[in-house]
């Protein structure tokens, strides 16, 4: 008596959890995204200050070491007058207090390969531990034209020597002259090996950096990833460097770029240029390493965020775990029911609304259940109608020429374990058992006389008999069902090569599903009795075939047919020959047979 007091529904309170936990959870999350955000900008902008001032560092110390080596030459330029009075001519060029000027100055640095002194002639001395090659000889002529225009010259990088004793340098000259007058040249080559070790040295502090000149070349580098003299202007920062020219700021703004390899990678950089050498210092490093601590960051604050988040939705979950539990149960029924199971039924006694939702779900479970089984039902009566009346089409066609009843029924099953051994899907194979079964419907409008003719057709009359694949798939296009059937009707007589009708097509222009049938019809066209020819054993049929392949007939349908027949699947039922056919073979032994003529393809 006391169930009839009870309520017959209970709200469901424990939603107030929900806003508890919610309640909870939304300042730890604000805040630790704005925790995320302040330090997340620090770190990138450490990042790239510390790309700035590598750059703007090593640009400084080779634009001080480009003066050095100017005060240098301009040094040995004033001792030469001196010591040679202002005389550099044949005779004089070659003196030893000059030699031995020009020998101390390439013995004074390390960083100094080679030097020369020439007159105006282009004659003189050279000291230093390397040999000009054709390449250096090049950048000398050079050297030597800027010098006699008054200018002072400072040469490409270039590679000497080979293997471990390779060395990037580069030429710098300066003209000698005396009371305004040119008296020669003074031409040193820089090792820029000393350029190289800063490179290698901030190179293993993670970035990587390069030196490119005014064009966008590789001047030196700090790993062997790239060659001297290669072009760079494909990454980003490099061409941004190049399309500025002379008004390239002193510093530019670290950014991201990419480097245009296939990957399309995105680095993040910058460039100082080197003003009075025409170059630019690029530091680079990979925009995920470079923002490494940003994301190690951010993982950390979400870790901690979601810690704080799961312990409120912990205790929230623990409170509302009798509402979760019925909702899950609704939930893998619902599913069921979605998956085409409407056998499922609800299981759940709860006095909420759920417990009342779940009553009329399984109300809606049954009545979806009886209405899938009508339309199951339904279907299947509707498909064996179809099938039914498919079958009796093709029995009609059959019927009208006694020499190849059953003729439609084999090609039909022949035909589907081709498509099986192919690989074809289900929805195929169902398209081609179909297509297959009406593949001959089209004889229905031919004439008698020329179907049951007992030899071997006139021109006129084959002309007739090609007809019935245009007549078949005009008699089924009114379908809308048999849309996908129609092209192994009208085209099963396509011939790869062109010969084929009824429109002559060639090769991949003639659709899969009319290949197929056009394997399975020629099969039983050769092991079957017709008036124009005794059957073919199987294995001679298969002989016929394998000539026609690539030729009349598919490749791979042909392969098809091979395997199947050879595991069994294939047995070809013998008939005792119809009564003329020898008669009428006879009559046809002018005419072209076993379908081997390439004007007249074999009746089917």
């Amino acid at each position: 008596m006391r169930l009839k007091y009870l309520p017959t529904r209970i709200p469901i309170l424990y939603l107030i959890l929900g806003v508890l936990t919610l309640i909870s959870v939304v300042p730890v999350y604000f805040y630790s995204v704005q925790m995320e955000d302040i330090n997340r900008e620090r770190l990138i902008t450490n990042e790239r200050l510390l790309q700035n001032t590598v750059t703007r560092s090593l640009a400084d110390d080779i634009s001080q070491h480009q003066e050095s080596l100017r005060m240098m030459l301009a040094n040995l330029s004033s001792a030469l007058q001196v010591a040679s009075g202002g005389d550099i001519t044949a005779e004089h060029v070659e003196a030893p207090e000059l030699r031995a000027l020009l020998e101390n100055f390439v013995s004074s640095s390390n960083d100094l390969a080679y030097a020369t002194l020439l007159n105006s002639d282009a004659k003189g001395i050279s000291a230093g531990r390397i040999a000009p090659d054709a390449f250096l000889q090049k950048e000398l002529e050079r050297a030597f034209i800027a010098s006699r225009d008054g200018r002072a010259y400072n040469g490409e990088a270039l590679v000497v020597g080979t293997g471990k004793s390779a060395r990037t340098v580069m030429l710098v000259s300066t003209p000698v002259t005396y009371g305004g007058r040119f008296l020669g040249m003074i031409a040193s080559v820089v090792d820029l090996q000393f350029l190289i070790r800063r490179l290698q040295e901030v190179n293993r502090g993670g970035l990587t950096p390069y030196v490119v000149d005014s064009q966008g070349r590789l001047v030196a580098g700090a790993t062997s990833n790239y060659a001297t003299g290669q072009d760079m202007s494909n990454f980003e920062i490099v061409r941004n460097f190049v399309d500025e020219g002379s008004k390239a700021q002193m510093v530019a703004a670290t950014r991201e770029f990419s480097i245009g390899d296939k990957n399309n990678a995105k680095m993040l950089g910058t460039y100082s240029p080197v003003s009075n050498l025409d170059w630019a210092v690029v530091v680079q490093k990979p925009r995920d390493e470079a923002y490494r601590g940003v994301y190690e960051m951010q993982r950390t604050g979400r870790i901690l965020a979601m810690m704080a988040v799961a312990l409120s939705i912990g205790i929230g979950t623990i409170a509302a775990r009798r509402i979760t539990n019925p909702l899950e149960i609704l939930t893998e029924s619902s599913r069921a029911i979605a998956r085409g199971d409407f056998s499922q039924r609800v299981q759940l006694k709860s006095r909420t609304e759920i417990g009342e939702l779940a009553a009329t779900f399984n109300t809606m479970s049954e009545e979806l259940e009886r209405f899938v089984l009508d339309l199951k039902r339904a279907a299947n009566e509707n498909l064996e109608l179809f099938m039914g009346s498919i079958q009796m089409l093709a029995g009609a066609v059959d019927e009208k020429d006694p020499y190849t009843r059953g003729h439609s029924d084999r090609v039909t099953r022949y035909s589907v374990l081709i498509a099986k051994e192919m690989g074809q899907n289900e929805d195929f194979i169902e398209i081609v058992r179909v297509a297959a079964q009406l593949h001959d419907v089209g004889k229905i409008g031919i004439e008698d006389r020329i179907l049951k003719k007992p030899g071997a057709l006139t021109p006129e009359e084959f002309d007739i008999m090609k007809t019935h694949t245009t007549k078949g798939a005009n008699i089924l296009r009114p379908v809308a069902q048999l849309k996908d059937m129609i092209p192994g009707i009208e085209l099963h007589h396509e011939s790869l090569d062109g010969r084929g009708y009824p429109r002559a097509l060639k090769g991949d222009e003639i659709p899969l599903l009319p290949r197929i049938i056009a394997v399975a019809d020629t099969f039983d066209a050769l092991t079957t009795n017709r008036p124009y020819q005794q059957a073919h054993e199987p294995h001679e049929a298969l002989r016929i075939i394998h000539s026609l392949s690539g030729k009349r007939l598919d490749p791979a349908a042909v392969i098809a047919l091979d395997a199947i027949y050879t595991r069994g699947e294939i047995r070809v039922q013998r008939k005792a020959p119809v009564a003329n056919v020898a008669a009428a073979a006879a009559s046809a032994s002018a005419a072209p047979t076993d379908g081997l003529s390439l004007t007249q393809p074999i009746r089917t």
